[in-house]
């Protein structure tokens, strides 16, 4: 099969399109073949060697496309059916994730275990159905299992158009939660007040305190945290007393002034996630299949193309999910 991999770690010039050994699926497993895959910026970091994987390594976490076959024990699924996978890898307190921990979903055909695997609504296309899972499990987990999102708060979300940002965006929308979304684009700021967010700021142009207190007060219940040292402040600034801050990322860097002082005197709380469980899956999947999150797709590059795909994800360049999509 034709497959994405890294045998070194550094920019997109170390991704090989290349012929590797077909998988076979073991005990347990299902055999997918994959019809489309996305990328998260998680495949940059493993890229980067940050963490450095064990190479050769096949990218991607998230992926959609058919049963191909089933490993012994495996039942519940025939041949043909369209699923879609959970990047998730639950071992207790961790979690792992596909490509990571494992081989990835850049390529043509994958076997994992049968609980990671879930059929695929037929009102979803393979490219929605491989755009939604890590973000969007990432996001529900932040929102709803750890901070608690509540309809009519408000909830400030950095770099709209990121995956988990613009995740996080949607979750808030069909729950009911009002939204502040930033961006250094005045025209993703222009199409994030078009998907029907309340408030949108240039983060770079505009001072994002200022328009929160405006439209809020005293200040926004939640902050969805994933830059970390180049909005940590204003984050800490801009939420409300007795609110809640998500972190799930610091794609700006992992260290900024711990500003102790805001935490005892707004008395926040901080919550640490990483990607989500079972549950935090399906929640999400309901949310999208049921229509009351969208999925926003920026653009689809052929596997072959996935150099151009990861420069476009590292130039911040897009709005939403940048999808591969595999040749049957």
């Amino acid at each position: 099969m034709k497959a994405i991999r890294i045998h070194e770690d550094g920019g997109p010039e170390v991704l090989r399109y290349e012929d590797v050994p077909d998988p076979e699926p073991g005990a347990g497993q299902l055999l997918i073949r994959l019809a489309a895959a996305s990328l998260n910026h998680l495949d940059v970091w493993v890229r980067m060697g940050l963490p450095s994987a064990p190479k050769p390594r096949i990218l991607g976490a998230d992926g959609a496309g058919v049963v191909e076959a089933l490993g012994e024990g495996v039942d519940g699924f025939a041949a043909g059916d369209r699923v879609v996978i959970n990047p998730g890898l639950e071992h207790g307190a961790t979690i792992g994730v596909v490509g990571e921990h494992c081989d990835g979903t850049h390529c043509e055909l994958i076997a994992l275990a049968a609980e990671q695997v879930f059929p695929l609504d037929d009102a979803l296309t393979f490219e929605q159905g491989a755009a939604f899972p890590l973000v969007y499990e990432t996001a529900y987990r932040m929102l709803v299992g750890k901070a608690a999102v509540q309809a009519g708060e408000w909830v400030l979300i950095w770099g709209i158009g990121g995956g988990v940002a613009t995740a996080s965006f949607e979750i808030c929308r069909a729950l009911g939660a009002r939204t502040i979304v930033t961006s250094g684009s005045d025209e993703k700021l222009e199409q994030a007040r078009a998907w029907g967010a309340d408030i949108a700021v240039n983060h770079h142009t505009g001072d994002v305190v200022a328009a929160v207190k405006e439209a809020t007060g005293e200040g926004v219940q939640i902050v969805v945290e994933t830059v970390g040292e180049a909005t940590w402040a204003r984050s800490l600034a801009a939420v409300a007393p007795a609110g809640r801050v998500a972190v799930c990322g610091a794609t700006s860097g992992p260290n900024p002034p711990a500003a102790l002082h805001r935490f005892w005197w707004k008395q926040l709380t901080v919550y640490g996630s990483t990607m989500g469980t079972r549950e935090d899956f399906l929640g999400a999947y309901d949310l999208v299949r049921g229509g009351r999150a969208r999925v926003h797709i920026d653009s689809v590059f052929p596997l072959s193309q996935a150099r151009a795909a990861h420069e476009r994800l590292e130039a911040g360049a897009q709005l939403g999910k940048i999808v591969l999509a595999i040749p049957g």
